[in-house]
């Protein structure tokens, strides 16, 4: 209990609580109070502090105490509203709204002309109102004691000697000429005659002639005394009629502040402005009629960059985000925030108008939604990307699948403006979902734009999935029947062509290109032609870095020189050349004599003798020749060999044809195929019915079968058929055929080609004997006997 007692008396002794925190310390003009920035500790919100030391300054006590009373009691939009008050024996403190005096604004001459009207126009009503309405006279109005507020509206304080004019003994009467600087500013008559003659004067006279003075201190900076009233310099000419009546000598013949309010209200008059009937207006900007609010609107956006800032922020700002979200305001209110809050700091839009662009986004209203989107890229650059991601775009999606097609285009346009906000997993899931149902929008104009936002958003788009989206969309786009989506395609394929690889480029891209340089339409003709030539650039760049052949070089003996009428290797490029080569070298490679089925081996023919030109220790590697090989095999002369029998002629094929590896060569079986009989047999392959060839028999060398120029067939198929007259064969053949095996009725020839590769031979393997004797045809055998 002691405990507690003890705390109570402390509390007691130290003044009642005063739930605010004094700060800097505000310069001031000549004043009984002392002005402090202070915060409120339950909130942090900001104030002002005024602070008057009774025992410091006992004389103006009775100032202080009147200043107080007064401020509680006199309720007005144009006077400093007061938060909180404490009276104790050794201080006084009063605990108000936020304020700076206007003479900080004066002497640095911050304020236009309009805002000086607006402000004196606010001053005026007040006054007004304390003269009229509350039958009091203010006694002491000078720029000293207005202040401005965190809005920028001039607000009215000094109300030390304020007092009714029904009161005999008010404190006006003793204590006016306590006011600092009250010599400079009192009226002509009461400097004569002392406070007290205020008594036989209209009792607005006072405040009407300070009401003047108060003019010609803001237009110009400072009053310096009487000598000055009535003094125009910088003051509007439309107010100088009113201004020197407010200042006239005789206070009878003054007008009250009531009477110049009223002037300067008239239709053309120096209180008839934009700024001064927003602030009229933005009051009961919600109870307006529809009309009204449109033409209210009208004005607040026409307003010229002027004005001051910090009343749209605090005041205009405010009431018109609650019109557009309660009131009905609609887009025109919405612009008119755009252009208020290009003026706002980052912190101050975050605070004010980012919770109420969130909510909006979640309303239904078309019109609105519109609006937003407008608007969007002002104010993207100040949402946060979280916002934007999070909250935002959930919202926006349903603009994509809404049944007014504005709606949905406009929902499409604006995802280039936001697509620097999304994360690269909404991008490439739930907006490309929406974006392929646009593709296939009914209206042409969406599908063209989401052609268009495709190409542009094409550097977002995740490198797995860009390549399959973009070649998907735009092929499709390509077989648009609305000539625009068309010309979109070819345009967006020519801006993304550094997406593409060069196989997509080549293979899947050109020829879908190609048909669009036929078209209908000139516009998309010219567009495909620009198209295909980015695309064939890029092509021919990375075939220039490529190398001529991924082939190994072939392997040729040395010394081998072109032979005459051959086609020479800068020839290969034409089809005709390539081809002739391609049979030269077949033939060329065929060495030794061919012989009939039916004709016998003579015994020499069978011993084979390994080929001098093989070197047992050497091991080649099986190669797959080209055009330009085959060139220069079909001009080497062939080696001699002796004469191959039948047996050495099927070892020798088999050999050719065994591969260690099996080796593709398309080339090549492209070209064999002009070789190729009706069901399939090469005319010039070893018979298929020949005996099984030795494991691994060397090749012999052929008898030379050379004239020095080309090969002559018809000689040779002459001397075969001599060879087979002689050993009592059947009748020569006609000259260009030779006979032909019989097989099932069908004939089968065969010709020794080239080998693609040759085994590597360890030592000379005996062929195995093979019986040789002619085998019994049928009468098909010699089907072109008759012939």
């Amino acid at each position: 209990m002691d405990f507690l007692k003890s705390a109570m008396a402390s509390a007691i002794a130290q003044g009642p609580p005063f739930p605010y925190s004094f700060g800097d310390k505000v310069d001031a003009d000549a004043s009984i109070w002392t002005l402090y920035n202070g915060t409120r500790r339950a909130d942090g919100s900001n104030c002002s502090i005024f602070s008057f030391d009774i025992t410091a300054n006992k004389a103006r006590h009775p100032l202080a105490k009147n200043a107080v009373k007064k401020l509680r009691t006199m309720r007005h939009p144009g006077v400093i509203r007061v938060l909180d008050t404490v009276e104790t024996e050794t201080y006084i403190y009063i605990a108000t709204e936020r304020v700076v005096p206007l003479r900080w604004h004066v002497k640095r001459k911050s304020l236009s002309p309009e805002t000086i009207k607006w402000g004196l126009f606010s001053i005026a009503r007040t006054v007004k109102f304390i003269n009229d309405e509350g039958s009091s006279i203010h006694g002491s109005l000078r720029v000293a004691s207005i202040y401005t507020s965190e809005s920028g509206e001039w607000k009215l304080g000094g109300f030390e000697i304020l007092s009714n004019v029904k009161d005999d003994d008010a404190i006006i009467y003793r204590y006016g000429s306590l006011v600092p600087d009250s010599g400079r500013y009192t009226p002509p008559e009461l400097a004569r005659s002392g406070w007290d003659a205020i008594k036989k004067s209209p009792h607005s006279a006072v405040d009407a002639y300070n009401f003047g003075t108060t003019i010609f201190e803001a237009f110009n900076g400072d009053f310096m005394g009487a000598d000055q009233a009535g003094q125009t310099k910088g003051i509007p000419p439309t107010m100088h009629a009113g201004y020197k009546r407010l200042v006239n000598a005789n206070p009878k013949a003054r007008i009250t502040v009531g009477t110049f309010l009223e002037q300067g209200r008239r239709s053309g008059g120096f209180f008839d402005s934009s700024l001064i009937k927003l602030t009229e207006g933005i009051d009961n900007l919600g109870v307006k009629s529809e009309t009204e609010r449109e033409e209210f609107l009208e004005d607040l956006d026409q307003l010229s960059d002027d004005f001051p800032e910090d009343f749209f922020k605090m005041k205009v700002l405010p009431e018109l985000l609650k019109s557009v979200e309660f009131g009905g305001g609609g887009p025109k209110a919405f612009g008119v925030v755009m252009k208020i809050s290009a003026k706002l700091t980052n912190e101050d839009f975050e605070a004010r108008v980012q919770p109420v662009v969130v909510r909006l986004f979640g309303n239904p209203d078309r019109a609105i939604r519109v609006c937003l989107l407008d608007n969007l890229p002002e104010m993207i650059d100040r949402l946060p990307q979280k916002v934007v991601n999070d909250k935002i775009f959930p919202n926006m999606v349903s603009g994509f699948t809404d049944i007014a097609p504005v709606v949905r285009e406009q929902t499409l346009k604006s995802v280039l403006v936001i697509i620097g906000k999304l994360s690269d997993r909404t991008i490439n899931g739930e907006l490309l979902r929406y974006l392929a149902k646009t593709a296939n929008d009914e209206q042409p104009g969406i599908r063209t734009n989401t052609t268009i936002c495709l190409g542009k958003i094409a550097k977002n788009l995740g490198t797995s999935s860009r390549t399959k989206v973009l070649i998907a969309a735009f092929t499709r786009s390509l077989r648009d029947p609305f000539v625009h989506a068309r010309n979109a395609a070819l345009m967006a394929l020519a801006a993304t062509c550094e997406y593409f690889s060069e196989e997509d480029c080549a293979s899947r891209i050109l020829p879908v290109i190609c048909p669009s340089l036929i078209d209908k339409e000139k516009l998309v003709r010219d567009q495909a032609n620009k198209a295909m030539e980015v695309y064939l650039q890029r092509i021919r760049k990375a075939a220039a870095g490529m190398p001529d052949t991924v082939q190994p070089p072939p392997q040729t003996s040395e010394g081998a020189g072109p032979r005459m009428s051959t086609p020479q290797p800068s020839e290969a490029s034409s089809w005709a050349g390539w081809a002739i080569s391609s049979f030269t070298n077949k033939l060329s490679a065929a060495s030794g004599e061919m012989q009939t089925d039916n004709a016998p081996t003579p015994p020499s023919a069978r011993a084979v003798s390994p080929s001098p030109s093989l070197d047992p220790g050497r091991r080649v590697t099986s190669t797959t020749s080209s055009a330009s090989a085959l060139h220069r095999q079909a001009v080497k002369s062939p080696s001699p060999a002796p004469p191959l029998s039948r047996n050495s002629t099927g070892s020798a094929a088999e050999a050719f044809f065994k591969d260690a590896e099996p080796v593709e060569d398309d080339g090549d079986a492209w070209g064999d195929m002009g070789d190729m009989d009706d069901d399939g047999n090469a005319f010039f392959d070893a018979p298929t019915d020949a005996a099984k060839p030795a494991k691994k028999e060397a090749l012999a060398s052929p008898a030379p079968i050379d004239d020095g120029s080309e090969p002559d067939f018809a000689g040779w198929l002459a001397a075969q058929a001599n060879k087979k007259s002689a050993l009592g064969g059947s009748k020569p053949l006609p000259k260009g055929l030779t006979k032909s095996n019989t097989v099932n009725g069908k004939g089968s020839t065969t010709t020794a080609k080239k080998p693609l590769a040759t085994r590597h031979v360890s030592k000379p393997v005996v062929p195995k004997k093979i019986d040789t004797k002619p085998k019994e045809t049928d009468d098909d055998d010699g089907w072109g006997d008759g012939w």
